[in-house]
């Protein structure tokens, strides 16, 4: 039978070649080789039987030994052994210690020898995956280079030099062709650990891809004087970039842009041709989306911060522009502020403030029984609903121009027996429905919501207690690849989540299906937030 054998100094080299290549750690080599012999040696000498190899890393000395459990009772001799049996061997041993025998040299057959080599194998491999994977999950945000190996159904395998990444269809900008052989750049979104090995997913169209690209071309950006605020793109069509200087003597668009706008035309042919515009970002949330509808001119904004909503009115020639092919000015802005954004005309504006101004005034007239001139004017200073006239001091009422406080007096009078009727028929409606008076006590339920609460069919405290946030608050559901929005309960009282759990919750301490301790929050969490502050 042909046998196969290695000398100390060949072991270690064979060891050193193995680690080079494969760019991993040399004991991780000598490792695979202990296990490989250990398990070429097992059968040999049994498979049940404990053998162990060391290879010296100094020497490459090779030792084997078969290592015995002391036991009371041996119910496995392979790997047991009796307490007097060892203590023969070893006078001080005692039940529990292991008794390691050193075995002879073996010279080993070809079957063996080829499963060692698979033992081998298998470790080098399992460990140039851990390899590659401790050294690119780290790099998660960063550019790499590689050539094109080869491509899979319009999915590009790259080659990295140490490992390999993939580029999704879906990761690469439209109507872009690799070829096998051709350089590719692409931005490391995620890095995953896998059966078949670590997988490195590249993008060519996340965001972050174009924001270093710029800090790779602007020195300002890398040495951290120009900073990239926030990216919105539309992959191989149009992107804008926010920009802002910490430095003010250096203008950050214009850093950006390069002599003779070399620093963005190279970002622009790397994204072959995509149309690139650098905003300069403003604290002022107001003046960044002004800077973001660019090159639209904007005549006026109204923000509603609640909602993060900005209305913005622009001159009716301008409308076009400001919207953009498809939407695409609008939708790269909103992205990009994080806000969403109404465009108006001037003329649709001034048209809805004047129905706005009309349907006020129509209001008070016959919510107050009041003529036309003072429903005018009650619009006219801002107030939007007969609450609203109800709860202000009298003094502000009075100092409207050709009101007095008698005035004021009679109109908070009239508003606030106007709202006592509404409640009135409300609680009487609230009663017609069979609403408990329970739930009245509820801290955040009004009567307006019991009435609708009646007509919903929730009636009881326990029925409150049993609802869930959606069935107050709505929810939102993909069908047939359309986002869907269900009405909830509470639809129209423009009440939060939040406010809607908290209403629930109260409802359940009612019922005594939770106690005050289960609302508090827990101590470890109090903890943990005041950690931080001792020293």
């Amino acid at each position: 039978m042909a046998t196969v054998s290695a000398n100390k100094l060949e072991l270690l080299q064979i060891a050193e070649a193995v680690a080079r290549e494969k760019a991993i750690d040399r004991r991780i080599v000598l490792g695979a080789m202990e296990d490989a012999i250990a398990k070429a040696a097992r059968s040999r000498y049994g498979s049940e039987t404990e053998v162990r190899a060391e290879i010296d890393p100094k020497s490459g000395e090779l030792h084997l030994s078969r290592h015995m459990l002391v036991v009371d009772t041996v119910e496995n001799p392979a790997t047991q052994i009796s307490l007097d049996d060892a203590r023969r061997r070893h006078p001080a041993a005692q039940i529990g210690d292991t008794i390691a025998d050193p075995l002879p040299p073996l010279e080993y057959g070809r079957i063996a020898a080829q499963s060692a080599k698979q033992v081998i194998v298998q470790k080098v491999r399992e460990a140039e995956r851990d390899r590659q994977y401790d050294e690119y999950k780290d790099r998660i945000g960063d550019i790499v280079n590689g050539i094109v190996k080869r491509v899979e159904y319009g999915n590009v395998v790259v080659d990295l030099g140490r490992g390999e990444a993939i580029v999704r269809r879906d990761e690469m900008l439209p109507r872009e062709v690799f070829r096998n052989g051709d350089r590719i750049r692409a931005y490391i979104y995620d890095v995953r650990r896998e059966q078949r090995g670590p997988q490195i997913f590249l993008s060519r169209t996340h965001p972050q891809f174009m924001a270093k690209l710029f800090a790779q071309e602007v020195p300002e950006i890398y040495d951290g004087i120009v900073e990239v605020k926030a990216v919105a793109r539309d992959p191989g069509s149009r992107a804008k970039i926010a920009v802002v200087s910490r430095d003010s003597s250096v203008d950050p668009v214009g850093a950006c842009v390069g002599m003779r706008g070399s620093r963005v035309q190279a970002v622009v042919n790397e994204l072959q041709g995509e149309k690139i515009d650098i905003i300069p970002w403003s604290h002022d949330i107001a003046t960044f989306v002004v800077n973001a509808l660019a090159p639209a001119e904007v005549a006026k904004v109204v923000l509603d911060e609640e909602r993060e909503r900005i209305e913005v009115v622009v001159p009716d020639q301008q409308l076009s522009l400001a919207i953009g092919r498809r939407g695409q000015n609008v939708r790269l802005a909103s992205q990009l502020t994080g806000w969403d954004i109404d465009i108006l005309t001037e003329q649709e504006e001034s048209e809805r403030r004047q129905a706005e101004f009309e349907n006020r005034t129509r209001m008070f007239i016959d919510m107050l029984n009041v003529d036309e001139v003072i429903g005018q004017l009650l619009a006219s200073e801002g107030f939007n609903s007969v609450e609203e006239l109800a709860m202000v001091d009298t003094k502000e009422i009075a100092s409207i121009e050709g009101f007095d406080e008698d005035t004021a007096a009679e109109l908070q009078t009239r508003a606030r027996e106007y709202l006592a009727k509404i409640e009135a028929d409300l609680d009487a409606k609230r009663k017609e429905l069979g609403v408990e008076d329970a739930l009245k006590d509820i801290e955040g339920v009004t009567t307006a919501m019991l009435v609708r609460f009646g007509e919903n069919g929730v009636k009881t405290v326990e029925d409150l207690a049993g609802c869930a946030t959606d069935d107050l608050a709505g929810w939102t559901e993909r069908k047939d690849g359309e986002t869907v929005r269900q009405a909830g309960i509470l639809d129209g009282f423009e009440l939060a989540r939040e406010e809607a759990e908290a209403i629930i919750m109260q409802a359940r301490l009612k019922a005594g299906w939770v106690s005050e301790a289960d609302l508090a929050p827990p101590p470890v969490a109090e903890e943990a937030a005041a950690a931080p502050a001792q020293p």
